[in-house]
């Protein structure tokens, strides 16, 4: 028996558990007509704003904090603030490159998915040529921002873009795009230690991989959001995989992120004040497991949303292991 097949009578339960009408399903679209893009930009402005996800910020942030954390304690203290700087603005624009090419290839399945319907390019506001121009020009700043690292975070920096455009077709192939996304998402961690440090050791690679497991989990709850329209297009992500027993994977797979955090933090040396951070994670993550609902699509999206809280702690713990208690 295939795999496929396996999954149809899961497939069909959580079909079940979902809203029965579209009236009972909350409106989630990700564009708002009445945001700070609309009131502030200039009309021109706005399309590729929301393209990039200014409008956004939440990816962005869940981007930006690992990052952050990962720069912390490769300098066993404050970083530069010349790396800040790099580091954010990386962040920001290569967060915003990953959105432009993940809406260009799914352009026709926008238009039919609740959460997506509104983006640029599926609602017409802007040409496909003009996003590619859009993603060229993005690029140009980010090889600008290479100059200032060094050659190893160089070479790192170039690996991460094919998983940046391989990512939004993985949906297609495979129960399992959220991996490739937590690699690529992640990804700004490894540069943190190879730019700092001019190497990546064991320690910093199980934070990373706790990072990734993390992004598995959280962005499975993202994924649980878009299911019903995943299952009349054939799409496929984690949440399909997991059916009906999603919270019982995501509890593993932060499971697993606690444990590589706690390893990645003795290979460090951080002191103890981490580990009571950290324990503030775990509990966190068991809040999210029993709120965690497939009938409730609106508190899944809640739930992927508090993530960003996630981030700042982990910031926090990085902080708290190096520059509250210095050696």
């Amino acid at each position: 028996m295939s795999q496929k097949s396996s999954l149809k009578p899961a497939h069909e339960r959580v079909a079940k558990a979902l809203p029965e009408r579209a009236a009972d399903v909350p409106d989630l679209a990700d564009m708002r007509p009445d945001d700070w893009v609309e009131r502030w930009l200039p009309r021109s402005w706005g399309p590729y704003a929301r393209l990039c996800r200014l409008d956004r910020p939440v990816g962005t942030w869940l981007t930006l904090l690992p990052t952050l954390a990962a720069l912390v304690q490769a300098a066993d203290g404050l970083p530069t603030l010349w790396r800040l700087i790099i580091f954010s603005l990386g962040a920001l624009i290569m967060r915003g490159v990953g959105c432009c090419f993940n809406d260009i290839f799914d352009r026709d399945i926008d238009s039919k998915v609740e959460r997506t319907r509104f983006r640029p390019l599926t609602s017409g506001q802007i040409t496909l040529r003009q996003a590619l121009w859009f993603v060229v020009a993005q690029l140009l700043v980010c090889a600008v921002l290479l100059l200032a690292l060094n050659p190893y975070s160089r070479w790192l920096a170039v690996a991460l873009l094919p998983i940046v455009i391989i990512y939004p077709l993985c949906k297609r192939f495979t129960y399992w795009p959220q991996v490739v996304l937590g690699i690529g998402f992640n990804w700004g961690m490894l540069m943190a230690w190879s730019d700092t440090q001019n190497t990546v050791p064991l320690a910093a690679i199980a934070m990373w991989l706790g990072a990734v497991l993390w992004q598995v989990g959280y962005d499975s709850i993202y994924a649980y959001v878009d299911v019903r329209d995943d299952l009349k297009l054939g799409l496929h992500s984690t949440a399909m995989r997991f059916a009906d027993k999603g919270k019982l994977w995501i509890s593993g797979f932060y499971i697993a992120t606690i444990a590589l955090w706690l390893y990645a933090g003795l290979g460090m040396n951080m002191h103890w004040p981490y580990y009571v951070v950290l324990a503030a994670i775990a509990i966190h993550f068991i809040w999210q497991m029993c709120v965690f609902s497939l009938a409730r699509p609106d508190r899944n999206f809640m739930l992927f949303r508090s993530n960003m809280q996630v981030g700042v702690l982990m910031l926090v713990a990085a902080l708290a292991g190096t520059v509250v208690l210095p050696s």
